[in-house]
């Protein structure tokens, strides 16, 4: 008999889910789409709410500084007023004397309530009710805002640039301004009657009385300057009373205009002119760009020289007198040494130091040797001929900013971001003199002709020091702060430059404002031709500009 083999039992059927799961996966796919979606939606929303709380807290600071600002230039006003005062009142009679006495002290225990009465009083218009808003709005936020200093440390250049916050902050500073104006012509309103009372009138008839021109008090309140002071070294402050030749003297540039604009592509961060006068030199990031300024309208350089790797900034470059040689330094612990000479430029030395970068340079009459501003603090001295390092200055105690040298090439001096400028013999290698500011110290100029050093601060002002006496002036025109000066090579007059995009004109020494340029960025770096008849400047919106010197 055969063994039968057991059947195998029979196969279940395998029951297919696979629709089912697929639904159940759509769902929960779909579910969490929208769970994304929800979440995008509403961290975009907190996103665009953090950008929009950025932006009004930049505007409140910048309204809040400007607002402080305004207040301060409100005091100086206050303040000059009163000297001129001081100075009009001997030549009234005894009675008109003792009455404007009177009414000045009157006048500075007047409550803002009082002056709103007698505001209301006289039946001059109020303010518009939106700007009575606004200024309501804008003093609830200006209380308790810290008002910070400008960025500490010498700017990069992006930070020289400023702020950001756009029409905002444009449109909160005119509806400022449209306020301060309405008051201030409230306030002239109130005042003149009082001018006319206690000062004008009076004024002018004793002074026919006793043989004075009322053109003679309009001379002694127009050369009273409204920016110029001049410090004693006792620390007092007075409005200085400018010459008559102040702005008419020879050799004192009537203004200046713009005759070409370089187009580097790059912030410029310094700029140098050939002593022909024909070559401009710019220096963006990495390269300095040669123009040739003698042919009208050049559109493109016709030379680039490849200095520092392409993120770092060109600090400063300095020509020889010859015009063959270009020494820059910048972001970088070497300075480059450029042959102009040859049909292509070339690098024919580098100089290497321990400091991580080159803020300025100056080189000696002799050409002999070049002067390195470093991060460090530290001066270094080059023998250009050897290419050695001969020399170093220790005494900053922050990265040292800007240099000049005298004329006779015997001393060096140097400004720092320890908020001190210091004078240098280099005959003996030490430190001479030592100044202390309370401020930055970003560009400096010594007078070619005169005892003169010109300092400009990161506080805005401009201060002319006589570098043997305690003596010198305040200037305060700039907004923001002084980022390159110099010297015409007369010394009759110098320029700065600056964040708020102005290139100032000064006499030397007092400072009367010969002109003023506003270009459209911050004027980051200038220099001015041999012959006195260029100026070059170097700015924010990735240019230079080429000045001609009207005289």
């Amino acid at each position: 008999q055969t063994t039968r083999q057991p059947r195998p039992p029979p196969r279940q059927s395998l029951k297919l889910t696979y629709p089912e799961t697929l639904d159940r996966i759509k769902e929960e796919f779909q579910f969490l789409q929208t769970q994304y979606h929800s979440l995008k939606l509403e961290c975009e929303k907190l996103a665009t709410e953090k950008t929009e709380i950025q932006r009004h807290y930049v505007m409140y600071y910048e309204m809040s500084y400007g607002l402080n600002i305004e207040m301060h230039k409100q005091t100086e006003i206050a303040k000059r007023l009163n000297v001129i005062c001081a100075q009009l009142i001997p030549f009234l009679s005894q009675e008109h004397q003792q009455q404007v006495v009177q009414a000045m002290e009157r006048a500075k225990q007047v409550t803002m309530g009082e002056l709103n009465a007698s505001i209301g009083v006289r039946g001059l218009p109020p303010l518009p009710h939106s700007q009575q808003l606004q200024a309501q709005h804008l003093s609830q936020h200006a209380q308790g805002l810290p008002i910070g200093p400008h960025p500490s440390g010498l700017p990069h250049p992006g930070l020289a640039l400023g702020g950001g916050s756009g029409l905002l902050a444009l449109s909160g500073a005119l509806g400022a301004q449209l306020a301060a104006k309405d008051e201030r012509a409230h306030l002239e309103a109130v005042a003149s009657p009082f001018l006319n009372q206690f000062l004008i009138i009076p004024a002018k008839k004793t002074l026919v009385k006793t043989g004075v021109s009322i053109g003679a008090v309009i001379y002694l309140l127009s050369s009273l300057s409204a920016y110029s002071f001049h410090v004693s070294a006792d620390g007092q402050m007075q409005p200085v009373p400018f010459p008559p030749d102040a702005l008419l003297g020879p050799g004192i540039p009537r203004h200046a205009r713009q005759i070409h604009s370089l187009s580097h592509g790059e912030v410029v961060c310094a700029v140098t002119i050939s002593t022909s006068t024909r070559h401009v030199y710019t220096g963006g990031k990495g390269c300095v760009k040669v123009w040739d300024i003698s042919q009208p309208g050049s559109k493109s350089p016709m030379a680039q020289l490849d200095c520092l790797n392409r993120d770092n900034y060109i600090r400063s470059c300095k020509l020889l007198s010859d015009g063959r040689t270009l020494i820059v330094g910048g972001e970088a612990s070497t300075l480059s040494i450029w042959d102009l000479a040859t049909p292509t430029p070339r690098i024919k030395a580098e100089l290497t130091s321990s400091a991580p970068a080159c803020y300025a340079l100056a080189i000696s009459p002799d050409n002999k040797v070049c002067f390195s501003c470093c991060s460090d603090g530290n001066i270094v001295v080059w023998d250009l001929h050897n290419q050695t390092l001969v020399r170093q200055f220790q005494g900053h105690t922050d990265g040292a900013s800007c240099i000049d040298i005298s004329n006779d090439g015997t001393k060096l001096w140097t400004g720092g971001l320890d908020n001190t400028v210091r004078c240098w013999d280099l005959r003996e290698g030490r430190q001479l003199q030592q100044h202390d500011f309370t401020s930055q110290i970003f560009s400096l100029g010594y007078c070619p002709t005169g005892e003169w050093l010109a300092v400009g601060m990161e506080s805005s002002n401009v201060e002319v020091l006589h570098v043997s006496k305690p003596d010198k002036y305040q200037l305060h025109l700039h907004e923001s702060c002084v980022l390159s000066l110099k010297f015409a090579y007369c010394g009759k007059w110098f320029v700065s430059t600056g964040k708020d995009n102005l290139l100032n004109a000064w006499r030397t020494p007092y400072g009367s404002s010969i002109f003023q340029s506003k270009e459209s960025s911050s004027v980051l770096s200038c220099d001015i031709s041999p012959d006195d008849q260029f100026i070059v400047t170097g700015s924010g919106d990735k240019k230079a500009t080429v000045y001609e010197v009207i005289y």
